[in-house]
């Protein structure tokens, strides 16, 4: 989780609140696209590993807190201003729910006045499980009176990147969920988070997406970014699960990777806006120059 502040006493203080797992938003790459507008000396990380945050970033100040604990959130945030709230990995020994509840009451227990919080794609009406918890704490944050923006992020192209590489390793590949998502880069959404951030304005809502695809498509240009000819196939859930177990996956593991699917199955994914290009100010790299940058990194 990042959170991007803004101290009261001075003129800004941009604060990044990291959960040590792995959060849906890399925060290095937040912390990148912030300190391309702003000095380095304005940003302040909070973290649960200390030690860890200060190898990734060794010139920031850093403040120790958890996702866990309600009361060190508040203590760390307290004469903060302005947030950047990117949501919790679930599976942990306190459920993201709990989670999310202990950083909205630091919230309003330390006087912020606006978040901004990386959400889920029409997160009032997708149908996957996973937004059950983005959809509470939206309405958390609503509740709680304090200025806020829904960064409802899309999938980002770092999802897909088995699938990628396999294709352009093996020219060959399946899937299972037939409907379209849209895709772009973790870099994308980064920015454009940063750049709400620094809005005097902000929308409530953003639904930040690239272009709607197809995995036919995604495997087209997979070929056209590596000049060879791929072949994808489309196979039932079940058939898609076996074919993961076949490659030596056991077959929890298996059906674990084939739900990455899911929300694209139900059509969460599919639904086109031109807010990321809005806020980046430009079009969303095209779907062949992602793959291209992604194989290339």
């Amino acid at each position: 989780m990042i959170i991007l502040v803004n101290d009261k006493t001075t003129s800004w203080k941009d604060v990044f609140l990291w959960n040590m797992q792995l959060p849906p938003l890399p925060a290095n790459l937040a912390v990148k696209a912030l300190l391309e507008k702003l000095p380095s000396q304005e940003l302040v990380i909070i973290a649960r590993n200390l030690t860890k945050a200060k190898q990734l970033f060794p010139d920031l100040e850093i403040r120790p807190a958890d996702y866990d604990s309600e009361v060190e959130l508040t203590k760390a945030l307290t004469g903060i201003d302005k947030v950047l709230f990117i949501s919790s990995q679930p599976g942990g020994a306190v459920s993201r729910d709990i989670q999310h509840q202990n950083v909205v009451n630091a919230l309003k227990k330390a006087g912020v006045t606006y978040v901004a919080y990386t959400s889920y794609p029409h997160a009032n009406s997708a149908q996957a499980g996973l937004v059950a918890d983005h959809k509470l704490t939206e309405q958390l944050l609503q509740a709680s009176g304090i200025k806020h923006s829904f960064l409802r992020n899309n999938w980002y192209f770092e999802n897909e990147l088995g699938l990628i590489s396999g294709l352009a390793q093996t020219q060959t590949g399946a899937y299972w969920a037939d409907n379209k998502t849209g895709w772009a880069l973790e870099s994308e959404y980064a920015q454009a988070a940063a750049n709400v951030l620094l809005m005097a304005q902000p929308k409530e809502v953003y639904e930040f997406a690239g272009t709607p695809l197809s995995y036919e498509e995604l495997a087209q240009a997979v070929g056209t970014a590596t000049n060879q000819t791929v072949t994808i196939t489309k196979l039932s859930h079940e058939d898609y699960v076996d074919s993961l177990a076949q490659t030596g996956l056991d077959h929890e593991t298996a059906a674990l990777y084939a739900s990455f699917q899911i929300p694209n199955s139900l059509g969460d994914l599919a639904q086109p806006s031109d807010d990321l290009t809005t806020v980046l100010g430009k079009q969303p790299l095209e779907i062949t120059a992602a793959i291209a940058n992604l194989l290339q990194n």
